[in-house]
């Protein structure tokens, strides 16, 4: 009986034992609550911890940097330019007692920091010009020469009062201001994404089109003009060539046929009777074919050689 009531009273301090230890790990903190109400301050080392067992309970919250990534907001500048703002930041927990008593969880923080980020970036982003937003600096702008050439209408450069990092600060320090009473600390906040809005996009991919196709129009000219006098210049040259090869080639027929008359003209003053005689052969060898028909009365000369064969 003994025995038995010593096992009892083991267990039962070993149960008292586990439920009175917990273990902090190195990324996190903890507070520690007696039915619902925080018991002192938080608890930020790390290593093994005692409370009371089943009257005290343990909240872990995180000690590392976490994100926070809101989603893309329609936002209308001052000068009334709809655009898409996607925001991020980074943030962590430094007060984990008035976190507990503000916001409890993790998730609700979230909601908490979309609420006040996207509210203090709408403001913020309402009351400048697209222009602040976009550019950070007064650097004059440079265009291609393709641009300048093709551009629709002049562009206007006006000067920059705050920038786009003079705005994205603004919105950290006040977003960092309003979160501190929740226990957090702000790390960053910074613009992950910004467009136009859809019907401005379409204008604006329509603007860019049409000066692409200008572009490419300017090109295609140019490079015809190019391909026109390139070929001019073959045409030119090749009737040059044909020119000269011709003349070279009247050149060889006029020494030939000097040189035939020449030939023929040896032969003839040579032996006219034979001269005469080959070139008539010829002649009948040309006209006498089956094709032709020739009339003639039997006393012509063009069978003089035939009749005197006899």
């Amino acid at each position: 009986m003994k025995s038995r009531n010593l096992i009892i009273i083991i267990v039962v301090a070993l149960i008292l034992l586990f439920n009175a230890l917990y273990i902090l790990d190195e990324k996190e903190q903890a507070i520690i609550t007696q039915f619902g109400e925080p018991m002192g301050d938080a608890v930020v080392k790390a290593g093994l911890h005692i409370k009371v067992p089943f009257i005290q309970k343990v909240h872990y919250f995180e000690k590392r940097i976490m994100e926070w990534d809101g989603d893309a907001k329609e936002i209308p500048t001052s000068d009334k330019r709809y655009i898409w703002i996607d925001t991020f930041s980074r943030w962590k927990i430094v007060d984990p007692l008035k976190f507990y008593e503000t916001t409890r969880f993790e998730s609700a923080a979230h909601g908490r920091l979309d609420d006040i980020i996207s509210g203090i970036t709408r403001d913020i982003i309402s009351s400048n010009k697209l222009i602040e937003i976009v550019r950070n600096s007064n650097r004059k702008m440079e265009f291609t020469e393709e641009y300048e050439e093709s551009r629709q209408e002049e562009v206007l450069e006006e000067m920059i009062k705050q920038g786009r990092e003079a705005i994205s600060d603004s919105i950290f320090e006040e977003a960092r201001r309003k979160v501190a009473e929740y226990g957090i600390e702000m790390i960053d906040v910074g613009v992950k994404r910004l467009n136009y809005n859809e019907e401005v996009q379409s204008k604006v991919y329509e603007r860019m089109i049409s000066e692409r196709q200008k572009i490419a129009a300017k090109y295609r000219s140019e490079g015809q003009g190019k391909s026109a006098e390139i070929l001019g210049m073959l045409k030119k040259d090749l009737d040059r060539i044909e020119s000269q090869a011709y003349q070279q080639a009247q050149e060889i027929q006029g020494k030939a046929d000097a040189e035939a008359i020449k030939i023929y003209a040896d032969a003839y003053n040579r032996d006219p009777a034979f001269y005469e005689l080959l070139k008539t052969l010829e002649t009948y060898k040309e006209t006498m074919d089956g094709k032709n028909t020739l009339i003639m009365t039997t006393d012509s000369d063009f069978y003089k050689f035939l009749k005197g064969s006899k």
